[in-house]
């Protein structure tokens, strides 16, 4: 993704993942609002910052995602919120390698699920989230990691190409 698409989306992705990530550990639940924003945010920023056929590619494979997730969800291997969300995603990364996308949804699935189950091991932070679903319930909040995963690749995409190294 380009500099400016991405800076121009991180303050809206920054506050919606926030509110998704609280959201999911308090509740267990992603708001349909939440996701509606997201789409919002790349209907609405990305029309303004992106070329239109990639804008429209992203459309694309939003919708693409939203029925691969919706098999998910009814085949049981995700919750609804987290489907909705993964599919609200998606066009963000119309322009990404896929490599860099699976290496960040495994990272982020694997840091948010230890700092999860770590953070629900301190009695201080018990004390202080007493009410949250998340600390007894036996699934992991995904949002958690969705939300990171958005977030980091907006920050990391531009300069990711810097980042590549080539073998002689």
């Amino acid at each position: 993704m380009p500099l400016l698409p991405s800076l121009a989306f991180l303050p809206f992705t920054l506050l919606i993942g926030l509110w998704v990530a609280w959201s999911d550990m308090a509740f267990m639940k992603i708001p349909n609002k939440a996701v509606m924003a997201l789409i919002l945010v790349y209907l609405g920023v990305g029309v303004l910052t992106l070329p239109l056929m990639v804008w429209l590619w992203g459309i694309a494979i939003g919708l693409v995602t939203l029925l691969v997730l919706f098999i998910a969800n009814a085949a049981g291997l995700m919750g609804a919120g987290d489907s909705k969300f993964g599919a609200a995603m998606a066009p963000f990364f119309v322009l990404a390698d896929y490599r860099m996308v699976m290496g960040l949804l495994a990272g982020c699935l694997l840091g948010a699920f230890f700092a999860h189950r770590i953070l629900r091991a301190i009695p201080p932070v018990r004390r202080a989230t007493p009410d949250w679903k998340s600390w007894s319930h036996k699934k992991f909040p995904m949002g958690l990691a969705l939300a990171g995963m958005l977030n980091f690749y907006l920050i990391a995409a531009p300069i990711s190409p810097l980042l590549r190294f080539t073998s002689l």
